[in-house]
């Protein structure tokens, strides 16, 4: 027989269920079945960890800590598994269950289905991608917008940027959106290779050009015929293949090693580098000609600490990728291990980010990366403890905040819209942490102006 009490607990489009001092499900309500996928009458008397199976009933469950401390805990997202073994984004809310006397007699707890938030989530993460490159950084949409006019040309590009910053993206995604795509790209990595390898690599060699030349094989110039050769880390590359390098831009002719007759070269030239070309330059490290031939149209990618409001689409983005690969069901990460990434200056790039993530994954049993999951040098060695011996995660975030701010020139408005978050949830967030904000604000610099 229903009671009152279901009656209005089933009125409730959120999930509730109570549970007493054993931990055993008193009540659960409609939404609860709906949610979960388990009947009612198979959830009361069973434990509460037996029928969410939640990344924290383990080892930090919400309601145990609330019964414990007599502490609420309002809107703590985590995750919980279906009947039918399917991962659920759920926000939860707890508290005591008290009889007439005041005595406590058990706890209630609340959750909400955060599944079409998600979807939401990925939508506006999928506005922010392009060609396989996923950003939101002004500067990066910058680029995103110049690259189909730059694919369209067939001008050498320089791609700059540090190491692990993508930069073979931007040059895959030049090609497949010039009218070479449909010819192949072949990739070079020139640092990777000593300087007679690399010579018969790029032009390829003739039968009897050297002791062990026993027949004709193709360099990677005459492999990219009709296509495009990706030239990475061309500041690596000795003066003597400079040399030849400028020939093939300036005339789009090579010689095989070997060879007599010179070989005409159908090809789009795109280099890269994580070195200063212009110092090089002046320092006679690299050819002055060569440099005017590769630098005609130049990308500079910013590293990602520079960009810091790409760290959330660049980890789900690696969430989806190694959920497909481990075959896992891994839903996000803990507010903890945002804060302790948005802290973190990345000396190698989203490629260092994807391998954090990667690193994670492995040591990752639940639906939600934990800090317990990151690797050694990012792990606070106890609970409460600094991380990198001085910061802790709210000096992190005040940091990462404070250099937001200071990259939106102090508006607090401009700053809001690159976080994706309301201006009020902002100026909160600068309250609690303690930020001190100049006199002048961006806004009264733009009014100035």
């Amino acid at each position: 027989m229903i009671s009152d009490t279901d009656i209005i607990l089933d009125s409730i489009a959120d999930g509730v269920f109570t549970v007493d001092t054993n931990w055993r499900i008193t009540s659960f309500n409609a939404a609860a079945e709906r949610i979960t996928g388990i009947p009612r009458d198979e959830a009361i008397g069973k434990l509460c960890a037996e029928v969410f199976r939640a990344t924290i009933c383990e080892s930090a469950c919400a309601l145990r800590k609330t019964i414990e401390t007599g502490e609420p805990i309002v809107n703590k997202e985590i995750m919980i598994v279906r009947a039918d073994g399917e991962p659920v984004p759920v926000s939860i809310s707890t508290a005591l269950l008290r009889d007439q006397n005041g005595d406590v007699v058990g706890g209630v707890e609340t959750f909400r289905d955060l599944s079409v938030v998600e979807e939401l989530r990925k939508e506006l993460s999928s506005r922010h991608t392009f060609a396989d490159i996923i950003s939101k950084n002004h500067e990066m949409q910058r680029l995103f917008d110049i690259l189909p006019e730059i694919a369209e040309s067939e001008s050498t590009v320089l791609v700059e940027g540090e190491s692990g910053t993508g930069k073979e993206l931007f040059a895959r995604a030049i090609h497949s959106l010039s009218a070479r795509c449909e010819g192949p790209m072949i990739t070079v990595n020139c640092g990777a290779l000593p300087d007679t390898l690399l010579e018969a690599e790029l032009f390829g060699y003739k039968a009897g050009a050297f002791t062990d030349a026993r027949r004709d094989k193709p360099g990677r110039f005459a492999l990219a015929e009709g296509g495009t050769i990706f030239l990475d880390e061309i500041g690596d590359i000795s003066t003597a293949t400079q040399v030849r390098l400028l020939r093939v831009l300036q005339e789009r002719i090579f010689e095989p090693l070997g060879a007599t007759e010179s070989v005409k070269a159908d090809v789009r030239v795109i280099t890269a580098t994580h070195r200063d070309l212009d110092r090089l330059v002046r320092n006679g490290d690299f050819r002055k000609d060569l440099y005017y031939r590769v630098n005609v149209v130049r990308l500079k990618i910013p590293p990602l600490r520079r960009r810091k409001e790409d760290i959330p689409l660049l980890v789900g983005h690696c969430i989806d990728k190694f959920n497909r690969l481990k075959n896992k069901r891994i839903a996000s990460i803990s507010p903890d291990v945002m804060a302790v990434l948005m802290g973190y200056d990345f000396p190698g790039n989203v490629r260092e980010l994807e391998n954090i993530v990667e690193h994670a994954f492995v040591l990752c049993r639940g639906g939600m990366i934990q800090i317990e999951h990151l690797p050694e040098h990012l792990r606070p060695p106890e609970e409460g403890a600094v991380i990198s011996g001085t910061k802790n995660l709210e000096e992190l975030e005040a940091r990462f905040l404070l250099d937001t701010l200071r990259r939106n020139n102090w508006s607090r408005q401009a700053t809001a819209r690159e976080l994706g978050v309301h201006k009020t949830t902002l100026w909160r967030k600068i309250r609690r942490l303690g930020i001190e904000l100049p006199p002048v604000d961006g806004r009264s610099k733009r009014s100035a102006e």
